[in-house]
């Protein structure tokens, strides 16, 4: 994902993104098309006669493929879009990631236990191409300037526009903040095992919970669309997004000392504890999505048009790197202290770095998106 996103965002400034697009689209729906037949060979044949590397090799290109096309993808909404209607499609982006979340991988259960792998993935070839339309469909998105075509120079551009662009640059600080300090998913298979209880239903609810907060936000973001301060209102969401993380670190500490009851086991869990665990996590997941859509909007209006594609590269980047910085934060941090104490001290410090931050960052801070500036 790091390097495909960095490499997608200097594809798709520097060629007709609609071509990226198709490319990519290709390379995805043919490795799609190779899973599907390794699996009707697994199914037929049995797993001892199928070699395995040929599924990391495909799994690897779907992945680089479906990275470049995001990174396409979301540069290409500004050029296809009036600006005011930018912060409305980045919250519909995130009713899209918040059903391929929560329906996708739950509706991949039902159909493996049904009918097995290789009509498994043969849904998903299918619904790939009916996706691939959308793309054909597009008109020709060639570059509006000089491009530079991709490689060390066009990736030193596109650092090198960040020193001078402090709003967009802050968009993903804060960012980097917010995944370091507040991404405790590491700690659900321990807390279901030992603290909450319930094992991996407990898992399951913890882990869906903040996607389904993250849908709810998106599918009920209307008024983003009267909200023009960015700037504060990113600063905002992240500031309670700390507060709930927080909030599930006490919600832990309180069952490990006993207020709702003995420690569960994986046939008792702590129910009151699990629900209010769940809500805290859902309030994080929505107000990381209000973070998402004006943050998104910041990079996507405030940038040119030539810098879109690989801030969008960077920002994979931030996306991909970010949550596996804040892993090793949560898993070291706990195995060194107590389950917890990570999310409880990174809420904190969350809440206090985006004050901070945001108060030292006036243009941050007054930033208005009918005059986005970067």
């Amino acid at each position: 994902m790091v390097v495909a996103g960095l490499w997608g965002g200097m594809l798709a400034d520097a060629f007709d993104r609609r071509r990226v697009l198709i490319v990519t689209g290709i390379v995805s729906w043919v490795s799609i098309l190779g899973i599907v037949t390794m699996a009707v060979f697994e199914a037929t044949l049995g797993a001892s006669h199928v070699p395995l590397w040929p599924l990391y090799v495909l799994t690897t290109l779907t992945t680089m493929a479906s990275t470049i096309s995001q990174a396409t993808r979301s540069a290409v909404i500004p050029r296809i879009l009036p600006a005011e209607l930018v912060s409305r499609a980045s919250a519909l982006n995130g009713i899209s990631i918040g059903l391929q979340v929560t329906i996708g991988p739950a509706l991949a259960g039902v159909l493996v236990a049904t009918v097995g792998f290789p009509a498994t993935f043969a849904v998903d070839a299918i619904l790939f191409t009916v996706g691939f339309l959308g793309i054909v469909t597009l008109p020709k998105l060639a570059p509006l300037a000089s491009a530079v075509r991709p490689g060390l120079e066009s990736l030193r551009d596109g650092l090198g526009y960040l020193r001078t662009a402090p709003n967009v640059r802050m968009s993903f600080i804060v960012d980097i903040i917010a995944m370091t300090f507040g991404r405790p998913i590491v700690l659900y298979p321990a807390i279901g095992a030992v603290v909450i209880g319930g094992g991996p239903v407990t898992v399951g609810i913890l882990t869906a919970a903040t996607a389904v907060g993250s849908f709810l936000a998106s599918l009920f973001s209307g008024p983003v669309q009267h909200i023009h301060r960015h700037g504060v209102a990113v600063g905002r969401a992240i500031t309670v997004y700390g507060a709930f993380i927080a909030l599930f670190g006490v919600v832990i500490a309180l069952t490990q000392f006993g207020v709702f009851g003995p420690a569960g086991t994986v046939d008792d869990p702590r129910v009151l504890a699990l629900v209010i665990a769940a809500v805290a996590l859902a309030g994080s997941g929505a107000s990381d999505e209000v973070s998402a859509i004006f943050r998104s909007t910041i990079l996507l209006t405030a940038a040119p048009d030539d810098m879109r594609g690989r801030l969008q590269g960077v920002f994979t980047v931030v996306v991909g790197g970010g949550p596996r910085v804040g892993d090793l934060y949560a898993g070291l941090l706990a195995s060194a202290a107590v389950l917890w104490f990570p999310p409880l001290l990174g809420g904190l410090v969350i809440v206090a770095a985006i004050t901070v931050l945001v108060r030292l960052s006036p243009g941050f801070r007054a930033y208005d998106s009918r005059h986005p500036t970067a």
